[in-house]
């Protein structure tokens, strides 16, 4: 990512940091990848080994939802009950080895900290705005804002808006930008649909020194792990590095088109382990004479993908919603709906809003996506007169 710093800092690696009463400042690597990745120093008043107390917390559970049959899926989830934390109030709905995706309308604020130990986690923030705070500082966010949180980090998500809706992805290893985007060097190049302009940082405050009772609730090997310290977790004075929490508003991502229909790929935002993120943003249409804008039908041979719709009118689907989630497994084809080809023709743009998640390994469906499935769905390329899923 880019370099970033924020607050004091000792002139060089590795040397004597000493805090105003002479002891030394507690310097941590926060590191992906063992040390072959990302990473940032960071420099606390206290040793973050320092800990009062450990209990264990809950299991986390997975329940998988089997319906028995390979067959598409419509999630309705615009109508979800609120409730719970931006932690507690995730529902998943998909997920496999590489990848959890959840959908959360949090109203109650954390009493806690929290810190995922094994997934990376991008928040797409489909309503409210707010504030990150983490030991990298405070990062805000707003409506459509992607935010991201390195695993390991110490954070707690402050929503200022009484109306909150996340779209959360949770990856088992790096969430980058994609390879083709960046130089040898790692800069944004000239052919990206974003750049260092685009993305948000953390900013101050930073330091917090106070005393008392602070619980840290760590996300590992499948439960909730409560740690107790007797100062406050976000005890950091200063730091620098590539590894840290950061937004980017999909509003921002600028789409590349051509004369004839593009193909998923260009719509690239994100890598994952073993999937990607595309933006589906307003665009220009293709302008060849003979183009049909609508998506060609496709076999997702190799890969399920998974459509969170934001906002607009999805110029190749009919009966989505907001907070819509389409899921097309590997194995059966899937395309535009019937007329849907026909009706694009001549148009010139479109004014779609969507997040997309490809995974290249099959997604199973969790319990609580039974709740929100539309068991019509399946059927609704059958007939263009079908006014069930207009």
């Amino acid at each position: 990512m880019i370099y970033h710093t924020l607050g004091s800092i000792p002139h060089k690696r590795h040397i004597q940091f000493r805090r105003p009463d002479g002891e030394l400042h507690s310097e941590e690597l926060f590191g992906s990848e063992g040390f072959s990745a990302s990473s940032s120093l960071l420099y606390h008043k206290y040793p973050p080994t320092k800990v009062s107390k450990v209990e264990p917390g809950p299991e986390i559970k997975l329940e998988r939802w089997d319906t028995g049959v390979l067959r598409h899926h419509h999630l309705r989830t615009k109508n979800m009950a609120p409730g719970g934390d931006p932690v507690t109030s995730r529902k998943p709905v998909l997920f496999n080895s590489d990848v959890i995706l959840s959908v959360a309308r949090p109203v109650e604020p954390m009493e806690y900290w929290y810190r995922n130990g094994e997934h990376d986690e991008l928040l797409f923030i489909h309503e409210g705005s707010g504030v990150v705070r983490s030991s990298f500082g405070a990062l805000p966010f707003k409506d459509w804002d992607y935010v991201y949180i390195p695993r390991g980090t110490t954070h707690q998500i402050e929503f200022d808006t009484g109306q909150n809706r996340m779209f959360v992805i949770e990856a088992a290893g790096p969430i980058s930008i994609p390879r083709r985007y960046r130089s040898e060097l790692g800069q944004f190049m000239e052919n990206s649909p974003f750049c260092e302009r685009d993305i948000g940082l953390p900013r101050l405050p930073l330091f917090y020194d106070e005393d008392g009772e602070f619980e840290v609730r760590i996300k590992k090997l499948g439960r909730l792990h409560c740690y107790w310290f007797d100062h406050h977790p976000l005890d950091v004075v200063g730091w620098d590095g590539y590894l840290y929490p950061w937004t980017f508003n999909i509003k921002n991502f600028e789409p590349i088109t051509g004369r004839i229909h593009q193909p998923p790929p260009v719509h690239q935002t994100f890598d994952g382990p073993n999937f990607v993120v595309c933006s589906f943003v307003p665009r220009l249409f293709d302008y060849h004479p003979d183009s049909i804008p609508a998506p060609y039908v496709h076999s997702n041979i190799d890969s399920d993908e998974v459509l969170y719709y934001v906002h607009g009118d999805f110029m190749s689907r009919r009966g989505v919603e907001f907070a819509s989630i389409t899921e097309h497994p590997g194995g059966i084809p899937h395309g535009p709906h019937p007329g849907k080809a026909e009706e694009s023709i001549g148009k010139v743009e479109t004014h779609e809003y969507a997040v997309m998640v490809d995974t290249f390994k099959p997604l199973f469906l969790a319990k609580d996506a039974e709740a929100f499935d539309d068991e019509a769905y399946p059927y609704s390329w059958k007939d263009v007169a079908d006014t069930a899923h207009r």
